[in-house]
């Protein structure tokens, strides 16, 4: 029986928590949460747990009207305007919804994406861990991401735990050696049918898939050990199969399938996001 995984929702922190709390990573504030736990039974050996990265974050602090904060193109395009800056390049709701639709996913909630790290366009790389619930809108999450910016962590209130935290170093030195490295590109030549795909990886090697979060642009396929291309919404497709893999593995009944099913085509539209 695999150990139960807790799954953590980050809300808005009491102010006067935030100003009373400090924490190893930068004096980070604690957040408040509410724990919801999962668990999932079974003999059979399942693959190892996907890790996700998702690359080229816009995630660009700024400081507007005295007011540091994430920039948005939805929110401050003449401020950029002046600043000289293309507004359609700050998108940081795209990297937040690709994020959701990891740590949202059945997959996820059976405790089966093993880690899920990110690079902003400026380079910063930072860890979620995938027990982490984010808050629910983008508004709310920029302005997550700037503390963590701030403060090198986010922990949780009643633990202590790191949710989210900046990492030093290369991204490279958190993968696992004997990894497999996937670009993920609608634009690549390699067009595959992913539950074949996801079939065929092999059982006992770490994969790591790379999925591009940029207004423009492609994941380069520098260390990638291949790159493949899918419809818009590949990432769903990516934790679908391997999801109803994990499944049939552990010899779940087939109603179960049905409603996971169900519950992953009842996600909002704008999962469907060109990665």
């Amino acid at each position: 029986m695999m150990g139960k995984q807790k799954r953590k929702e980050i809300v808005e922190s009491n102010k006067s928590d935030d100003e009373n709390r400090s924490s190893e990573c930068g004096g980070a504030t604690s957040e408040v949460i509410n724990e919801i736990t999962h668990e999932v039974s079974g003999a059979h050996t399942v693959k190892p747990r996907p890790i996700f990265i998702l690359e080229d974050a816009s995630l660009e602090v700024g400081l507007v009207h005295k007011k540091r904060k994430i920039l948005s193109s939805s929110e401050d395009s003449t401020f950029m305007l002046k600043q000289g800056k293309n507004p359609n390049n700050y998108r940081p709701d795209i990297f937040f919804e690709a994020l959701r639709a990891i740590l949202d996913s059945p997959l996820n909630k059976v405790g089966m994406v093993g880690a899920v790290y990110a690079r902003t366009s400026s380079g910063v790389v930072f860890e979620v861990k995938p027990h982490t619930r984010i808050p629910r809108t983008s508004k709310r999450f920029c302005g997550l991401m700037v503390e963590l910016f701030q403060k090198s962590c986010v922990r949780a209130k009643d633990t202590g735990e790191v949710l989210i935290r900046v990492l030093k170093g290369s991204l490279t030195q958190h993968i696992p050696e004997n990894a497999r490295v996937i670009g993920l590109s609608y634009s690549s030549e390699k067009v595959v049918d992913i539950e074949d795909y996801v079939s065929t990886l092999p059982d006992e090697q770490d994969i790591v898939f790379v999925v591009g979060t940029m207004v423009n642009g492609k994941v380069s396929q520098d260390g990638k050990d291949d790159y493949i291309s899918g419809n818009p919404p590949f990432i769903l497709l990516i934790l679908w199969k391997w999801y109803t893999h994990v499944l049939f593995l552990l010899g779940l009944c087939p109603i179960t399938i049905i409603i996971s099913f169900i519950f992953i085509n009842s996600l909002p539209a704008t999962y469907l996001i060109v990665l």
